[in-house]
């Protein structure tokens, strides 16, 4: 990418787009223009067209996206896929339409099987069944990675479709219903250090095993791959690394400085039994993760204590 191209981050205030947004400020581009919700609402179809038609962008990460975690994903499975068909539906049309050179589409790694091998490779998209606490967002991302192939496959575009991991990291949603489980965590046991609980409950049994990666790293990966991948299939981004939910606990316990016992709630879903993604194609092209994951979770634990105002 050129330095003076015009680049558009959809979901620029989100965990991964203001991520991008800080990775590309860094690296000296300057010519980035973004939107917040209010000022564009990416399920309007003639709002994404006029958009289009006024600012013709270069370049597009689409990192626009209604997330959230086990709770969230299975009680609003509705708008978990009405809401993200519609955003990628309308941004890779318009995209398509006004000749953007490249756009790399967020995907995410719960669209592979639940019980798929481990480590998860590329290929193993939608060779066995989806997990049911989040089957209505894993498809609508599925949907978004054909609709990527098919404008290259019919019209020559250049979209990519990158699968992350699990993400933490600046900018991250702590609210209990709808966070993810590093910011659930966080917020749960500083609440119980500051509010002097004995205990503090986690759904599940602990035992899953996930794959983490600090977002700025996640950022660098998108520019890397913006630069120099040009495929029609799917990539991972991940570290190659997992460790189990009941030892992230002990870990995010101990940074956070929370003295009473953890409670599992075995009445609770686990989700997938493991995730760890295959980063052996992202590693073949010379990238590979920097942040470690207990540096990150410090960090990530100052940045809540100065930025987030919960208790």
């Amino acid at each position: 990418m050129d330095k003076n191209a015009k680049i558009f981050i959809a979901g620029h205030r989100g965990l991964v787009g203001s991520a991008i947004k800080r990775r590309l400020e860094s690296l000296g581009y300057k010519n980035l223009i973004f939107r917040t919700h209010q000022e564009l609402d990416l399920i309007d179809a003639p709002a994404v067209a006029d958009f289009f038609k006024k600012e013709k962008p270069d370049y597009i990460f689409l990192a626009a996206a209604k997330v959230g975690g086990i709770m969230a994903n299975f009680t609003y499975s509705a708008d978990f896929i009405y809401q993200n068909l519609m955003v990628q539906s309308n941004v890779l049309h318009h995209a398509h339409l006004n000749k953007v050179k490249k756009l790399l589409f967020l995907g995410s790694s719960c669209v592979y099987p639940r019980e798929a091998p481990q480590p998860i490779k590329e290929e193993y998209l939608l060779s066995r069944g989806l997990e049911e606490t989040n089957k209505s967002y894993a498809i609508a991302k599925i949907a978004g990675i054909i609709s990527c192939q098919s404008y290259n496959r019919q019209y020559g575009a250049n979209f990519i479709s990158v699968m992350p991991t699990n993400l933490y990291g600046p900018n991250d949603n702590y609210d209990l219903e709808n966070s993810h489980v590093i910011p659930a965590l966080i917020r749960k046991f500083h609440e119980a250090k500051i509010g002097g609980k004995d205990e503090v409950v986690l759904w599940g049994t602990g035992s899953p095993k996930r794959e983490f990666m600090h977002v700025d790293d996640m950022a660098d990966a998108c520019v890397f791959l913006m630069n120099y991948y040009n495929e029609s299939e799917i990539i991972n981004i991940g570290t190659g690394e997992d460790i189990t939910i009941k030892d992230l606990a002990e870990i995010v316990k101990e940074i956070v400085g929370f003295q009473g016992k953890i409670v599992w709630d075995s009445s609770k879903p686990d989700g997938t039994p493991r995730k760890l993604l295959d980063v052996n194609k992202l590693r073949a092209l010379g990238w590979r993760h920097k942040i470690e994951l207990i540096d990150g979770l410090r960090s990530v634990y100052g940045y809540f204590i100065k930025n987030i105002r919960i208790v």
